[in-house]
């Protein structure tokens, strides 16, 4: 935008130049002055023909009388610039038209003018589109300016009313399920309330909308933006329509968005105005605020122009809309800051002390701190007001409104001072994380630590032994082993000549270390972090931990496959989770099912990719899938889907399939598959686990690598998380790393859902969470660090959980260790010094007792061990 002032020009027509919403609404607000280029007018004509001069009608250019001054110079400014785009007009109209701008008169008014047929039709073709497109400009400029604000102000009056804003926090989920404005305005509130002491817990659904009301406002501004920066520069066409409508379909949007906010500022107007004293102050307000009527009315007005397709008088409605709005936010903002200052800076001015805020919330406010944002904000308009000298109420109200309009001098810089606290590298990037990653707090840790304790546990006694392997991997190592879902591998950038990706799963790494080092045989367990170039989703993560234990090498026939599955019944039991069911298939038996059912061999894993998703879709959609994208037939697809729907108790449904007459014993694989099954349940149901487990046709598991038995571990509780464990038999995959084909079978524990498992149920269990096993707080009054070093260092020799804390009053050492959960606490003033004593404090029971300072590990050992 040009800059402010009288001397300000803006130049149009220029070769390669373009007209933007900020010039527009600078030149209809006379804040700048319009100047043809010269080589613009070069390119007109400047007087009819000599020869044949074509017969002229009057003709005056059409004002539609429903526009205001403002609406009416932004309609004339992009009409001059559409003439310049190339019309065949002469010099005069361009000229009469700048100089009418230029004129800086309060009414616009043309006299009829001698126009050819060729520039009537001209004119009349632009007229509309010009209309349109000048008031979508203001529109543009003035909702871009209100969009910067309002979460400025909207910041100030969490302030002011002590609302709980911690919710912000929480607005990215990493999911990928929020909108991306939302949480852009999330961030810069945070941004502008950081250090806030004001900001506190008092909940209103007014202060938690925020985000999404002033998101969706960004949104349609952007969308706006980018639509009419379009039409101002565009020519119109001939036989080219639909431009008021396309117009409309925008405006529509912001129109919708604006309301919302207004009736949303309004909201926390009316609730910054009850925390203030001040009878002037709500007569003003009564007196010059639109009422939640009133903003209804003009937006019905608005909605009724734009069903009648008078898109004039709708885009001025809206227009009128947002003069509205924008004055409701300015409310807001005077209204929050009265709240937050008033009594400091204007009980003493305004009328002898209209603004009254009580002594002891005052002083309580002087001691509270303002967010490093709104601080900022709030000097910025004491520093206005003290400047100005302003006695009397109606005087600085009306001056603030001034400070807050986008024609007063100072609001670009108001703006920009905004704009640089939220763009700031010392407040922001209050850095985000990566969507589809957590981090874990203390509490989720301790909860995290116990889990991996548990599952350690269960690995080491059935024999395995660690192994670690790297982050990433080279390239061509994980290509090529997980069918469909080796699109959601993440690859690195070329480091000198090496492709590289980030490890997918555990198990193909495992599966190369064993090939490298020529191993026949290996019992592993590993905890790490595997990544998934995925879209994240409720439970669905990018990063997240697996759990994997694997059996390599020869051994009796379904052994492994045994001890795998009885793994994981013994992990879930363990971790205490609730109600599970395993699903269990075998490959063999699935490429028996294809086989019977027709489905050509080279379409095996492709169609076991589309059955593996049976638990997410219903079969419609599978078969539709099978059918229109995977080439079956549908008799072929309808055969497949009278087996997948077949699920029941292992060995029920297994002596079903081996029934006479089954087609499964016919077939080779099938029969082979149902023998290493009758094997497995056998097993199982020795091991008094089987009850856990569902033999179900219909699992399909994606991943290309497996060969034999496979299985899927369900969470069945409340708690809507899917998967929990899946795991199978991979007789090949190590063999395609090596000479040797070493059999294996492993089971991976999805540990992350566990986790959201064990969490919720420590809410329903209102579970208390110890960050830490700190068994002893060691407490010295007064300021003698060495004599808490010497203590605290005994109770770490003999091996005392122990934590230390310095502090001149007993009762802060006392909220420490409550807040902390620890159960002892030792106690040394100068009178324990003296003495050669302590005091050891049972932090639960409050009882108190003297021990000896030379004896006081033994004595507290002796009650831990108790």
């Amino acid at each position: 935008m040009a800059e402010r002032g009288s001397a300000a020009v803006i130049t149009v027509g220029g070769k390669g130049s373009s007209l933007n919403s900020s010039s527009v609404y600078a030149i209809s607000n006379g804040l700048a002055q319009v100047r043809v280029d010269s080589s613009a007018l070069d390119r007109l004509s400047s007087t009819l023909p000599n020869q044949n001069p074509p017969p002229v009608t009057k003709f005056q250019i059409p004002i539609p009388k429903t526009l205001t001054l403002e609406e009416s110079r932004a309609f004339l400014t992009v009409l001059l610039n559409k003439l310049l785009l190339g019309s065949s007009i002469r010099t005069a109209f361009a000229v009469l038209i700048s100089e009418t701008l230029n004129s800086q008169t309060e009414t616009l008014q043309f006299e009829s003018v001698d126009v050819t047929e060729d520039e009537r039709i001209v004119l009349e073709k632009l007229s509309l589109p010009s209309v349109l497109s000048g008031i979508c400009a203001v529109l543009d400029h003035k909702s871009s300016a209100l969009s910067a604000i309002i979460d400025a102000v909207a910041a100030l009056s969490c302030e002011a009313s002590g609302a709980d804003v911690a919710a912000f926090n929480s607005i990215d989920s990493g999911d990928g399920f929020t909108a991306k404005e939302e949480i852009g305005v999330a961030g810069d509130l945070k941004v502008l309330l950081n250090g806030s002491k004001l900001v506190g817990k008092m909940k209103s659904e007014d202060i938690l909308e925020i985000p999404k009301i002033n998101g969706k406002l960004r949104e349609v501004v952007k969308s706006v933006h980018s639509s009419t920066r379009v039409e101002l520069n565009s020519s119109v066409k001939v036989g080219i329509s639909g431009t008021a409508k396309a117009v409309g379909a925008n405006a529509l949007a912001l129109a919708a968005a604006i309301h919302n906010l207004g009736e949303s500022s309004l909201y926390r107007a009316k609730m910054n105005l009850n925390s203030i004293n001040s009878d002037g102050l709500r007569s003003l307000f009564e007196k010059d605020c639109s009422s939640g009527d009133n903003l209804r009315k003009t937006y019905k007005l608005v909605l009724d122009a734009n069903f009648e397709e008078d898109y004039v008088k709708f885009l001025h409605e809206a227009n009128v809309l947002l003069g509205m709005v924008w004055k409701l936010v300015t409310w807001e903002a005077v209204l929050a800051f009265v709240a937050l200052e008033g009594g400091e800076l204007l009980g003493e001015k305004v009328n002898g002390g209209d603004v009254v805020v009580d002594k002891k919330s005052e002083k309580k406010k002087k001691k509270a701190v303002l967010g490093k944002g709104t601080g900022v904000i709030v000097q910025l308009i004491k520093d206005r007001l003290q400047s100005k000298s302003l006695g009397i109420l109606e005087k600085w109200s009306e001056d603030l409104f001034s400070f807050f309009d986008p024609r007063d001098p100072e609001f670009d810089g108001l703006l920009t001072k905004i704009r640089e606290i939220v763009e700031s590298n010392e407040s922001r990037r209050l850095p985000k994380l990566p969507k589809g990653t957590r981090d874990f707090a203390k509490e989720q840790m301790a909860v995290r630590e116990k889990a991996f304790s548990i599952i350690t546990e269960v690995f080491k006694r059935h024999g395995a032994m660690a192994l670690d392997t790297p982050v990433f991997e080279m390239r061509e190592t994980l290509m090529g082993k997980y069918g469909e879902d080796s699109k959601l591998i993440y690859d690195l950038a070329d480091q000198g000549g090496e492709l590289c990706s980030l490890r997918y799963d555990l198990t193909v790494p495992f599966a190369r270390y064993v090939a490298m080092n020529g191993l026949t045989s290996f019992k592993r367990h590993q905890i790490a972090k595997v990544y998934r170039r995925d879209n994240p989703s409720k439970g669905r993560y990018r990063e997240f931990y697996q759990c994997d234990f694997d059996i390599a090498g020869q051994y009796e026939r379904m052994g492994p496959d045994f001890e795998v599955v009885k793994i994981l019944t013994e992990l879930l039991n363990e971790l205490d989770i609730g109600d599970y069911e395993i699903k269990l298939n075998h490959r063999l038996l699935l490429d028996g099912m294809l086989e019977i059912c027709g489905v050509p061999s080279e379409k095996f894993r492709t169609i076991c990719s589309s059955i593996d998703k049976l638990d997410k879709q219903s079969f419609e959609q599978i078969k539709k899938e099978m059918v229109e994208e995977k080439g079956l037939s549908v008799e072929t697809a309808d055969r497949i889907g009278t087996f997948v729907k077949e699920r029941g108790s292992p060995l029920v449904l297994l002596s079903k399939l081996r029934q006479e007459g089954s087609l499964f014993l016919e077939n080779s694989s099938a029969k082979l598959a149902l023998d290493d099954l009758e094997i497995l349940f056998q097993a199982l149901e020795k091991s008094k686990c089987i009850d856990k487990v569902v033999f179900d046709l219909s699992l399909a598991r994606g991943l290309d690598y497996y060969t034999g038995v496979i299985f899927e571990a369900i969470f069945k509780g409340a708690t809507q998380v899917g998967s929990i464990a899946a795991g199978g038999r991979y007789d090949n995959l190590i063999g395609m790393f090596g000479t040797k084909q070493v059999p294996a079978v492993g089971v991976s524990l999805g540990i992350e859902r566990v986790f959201t498992i064990m969490e919720q149920i420590q809410k329903e269990r209102n579970q208390i969470i110890r960050a830490t096993e700190t068994q002893v707080l060691v407490g010295l009054l007064g300021d003698k660090l060495p004599l808490a070093a010497e203590l605290v260092s005994e109770l770490w020799n003999a091996k005392v959980k122990a934590e230390y804390m310095v502090h001149k009053k007993v009762m802060k050492l006392i909220d420490r260790a409550r807040e902390s959960k620890i159960p002892w606490m030792v106690i040394v003033g100068e009178r324990e010094l003296n003495e050669g004593i302590v005091k050891l404090k049972n932090i639960d029971t409050t009882q108190e007792e003297v021990i000896s300072r030379s004896n006081f590990v033994e004595e507290i050992q002796r009650r831990l061990n108790q």
